[in-house]
């Protein structure tokens, strides 16, 4: 449920060198919520990617995704590899397979999901609230941008704020991770690609599965980074900024 502004202690270092665009993916920060009956399918953010590359971008295009922008970012790098330059994946090549999950089951689980979460958010009496909640889901999270965080990443309702993020992406999507996918994409990728781990990380795969999603990248540099859990530009933004750094052409 990040934003772009989680980037800014990273993004300013890459600014002194680069072109630098942050993305709030379509439900999330400042961007405008889907419509009533939609809802938010994976490869809408691909097609969003597409089309602000197309857009803003330069010629060199130097692609980085987090987390689910991971996945997002390895999609769209597969689909279009004649436009990166390189490509980083911060604890970023995705979650589980889950092949065979999906069907009936899902499908009504998905569909109560949705109903239940459609246009709600938790209701949370101050800021101090908010900041508290980001602490308690990551507990590397400093104070200072934990409270910048919630500043930016909350709007002011009835009662005190909410999270900006459409409750929707708290919700199960109706169909399953699959591998099998993903590798195809992987597979078309040409340019340099760094995949950055978090050395304390919680939310990432056992460690000989990120070993064998790695092997799909033609050309790939891995990188642990110390004292940094799933979110290591948050933690670790300064070195975050030097390994970007390093994939600009010389």
């Amino acid at each position: 449920m990040d934003l772009a502004y989680g980037w800014r202690r990273v993004a300013e270092r890459l600014a002194e060198k680069a072109h630098v665009v942050a993305v709030d993916l379509r439900g999330h920060g400042d961007t405008a919520w889907i419509g009533t009956g939609g809802y938010y399918h994976f490869m809408d953010y691909v097609a969003d990617l597409d089309d602000m590359i197309r857009q803003l971008a330069r010629q060199r295009v130097i692609l980085v995704g987090h987390s689910m922008g991971g996945s997002v970012s390895g999609y769209w790098a597969g689909t279009r590899p004649e436009r990166l330059t390189a490509l980083a994946l911060i604890e970023g090549l995705g979650p589980p397979d889950m092949a065979g999950l999906d069907g009936p089951t899902r499908t009504a689980m998905w569909i109560e999901a949705w109903a239940a979460a459609r246009g709600k958010g938790k209701v949370m009496a101050s800021l101090d609230e908010a900041v508290a909640r980001l602490r308690k889901h990551d507990d590397r999270l400093d104070e200072e941008l934990a409270r910048e965080l919630a500043e930016h990443g909350t709007r002011p309702v009835e009662g005190g704020f909410v999270f900006k993020h459409d409750p929707l992406h708290m919700t199960m999507g109706p169909y399953a991770y699959r591998l099998e996918s993903a590798i195809k994409y992987w597979q078309r990728v040409s340019c340099p690609v760094l995949i950055v781990d978090g050395e304390q990380s919680k939310m990432n795969l056992p460690l000989p599965e990120r070993a064998a999603r790695r092997a799909h990248f033609a050309s790939h540099r891995h990188v642990v980074v110390p004292e940094a859990g799933h979110a290591v530009p948050r933690h670790q933004p300064a070195v975050t900024a030097e390994l970007l750094l390093s994939l600009l052409p010389g």
